[in-house]
């Protein structure tokens, strides 16, 4: 079993090194490539203040976070969450040093690498697309994923994004289904048959409906956008 949990953080500046703390936490988990429907989120009271344009950024204020648990509360909850899985992070160092930072503050061994492997989603579409953008955003637009209720930076709907924007990435079509949709009730992440039910060899034959015209042409021209939309790794246009 393959598990990864994509995160992303927020903050209330952009350096650790200067008292800078986490604010959000947000997490997705997949199985085997594929979402289970369990989350981590935290909102986190950093004892101290968000920075103006931290907030222009998130708009996580200093009132709402005021009666939040601090990291400390939370960190056991956190970490056991993410343990032994394979973090994927958009700019993973950002992310990365100020968890490790929260742990050093509360003078405990283990930092991130300790329990996690990390990918960086963000070198990963550096190798992929160089020379391009590749903000989240960017990404977002490149391979058609639905930012449009991304008004503000989340930890949650960030992580949520960047989820389906990764499996795109690193292997084309994602799979909408949730692992833990198994009417077997298996935990292996994917559905297993059950039954096999034959069909009469006596039925009807079955009435080929062909495309049209049009049809055929609108396929086209979904293919040549998924074309343009991955650099040219439409895989279905290749064979056509």
């Amino acid at each position: 079993m393959s598990r990864q949990v994509v995160l992303d953080t927020e903050t209330t500046g952009l350096e650790p090194s200067q008292g800078h703390r986490i604010i959000e936490i947000g997490c997705v988990e997949l199985i085997n490539r594929r979402l289970t429907g369990r989350h981590y989120h935290q909102y986190i009271n950093p004892e101290r203040e968000v920075e103006a344009g931290a907030i222009e950024v998130h708009g996580i204020t200093n009132e709402f976070l005021a009666d939040k648990p601090v990291f400390a509360a939370i960190a056991d909850d956190f970490m056991d969450f993410i343990r032994g899985a394979e973090l994927v992070i958009h700019n993973a160092p950002f992310d990365v040093g100020f968890i490790d930072n929260e742990l050093k503050l509360l003078q405990r061994d283990e930092r991130t690498a300790d329990s996690c492997r990390v990918i960086d989603s963000l070198v990963m579409a550096r190798q992929k697309h160089p020379g391009q953008r590749n903000s989240l955003d960017a990404l977002c637009s490149r391979y058609g994923v639905d930012n449009s209720q991304r008004d503000l930076h989340g930890a949650l709907l960030d992580a949520e994004i960047l989820a389906d924007v990764y499996l795109l990435m690193t292997g084309g079509q994602t799979d909408l289904a949730l692992a833990g949709d198994n009417a077997s009730g298996g935990n292996d992440g994917g559905a297993r048959v059950t039954e096999i039910r034959r069909i009469s060899s006596q039925r009807p034959g079955l009435k080929v409906l062909r495309a049209s015209e049009d049809e055929l042409a609108a396929h086209q021209e979904q293919l040549q956008a998924i074309d343009k939309a991955s650099d040219g790794s439409c895989h279905w246009l290749q064979k056509t």
